[in-house]
């Protein structure tokens, strides 16, 4: 896949897009925020 097509969510905390990656292949459903700083200031 290249990556102008790759899915994109947005963040709940940031507001900032951002695309899938390699380590979420089989967690992309589950995955909610960008980043670990996200992730610990929700």
């Amino acid at each position: 896949m290249k990556k102008e097509h790759l899915p994109e969510k947005i963040c709940p905390v940031c507001g900032k897009p951002f695309k899938w990656r390699k380590k979420w292949k089989k967690d992309w459903e589950n995955v909610k925020y960008c980043s670990k700083k996200c992730r610990r200031n929700k």
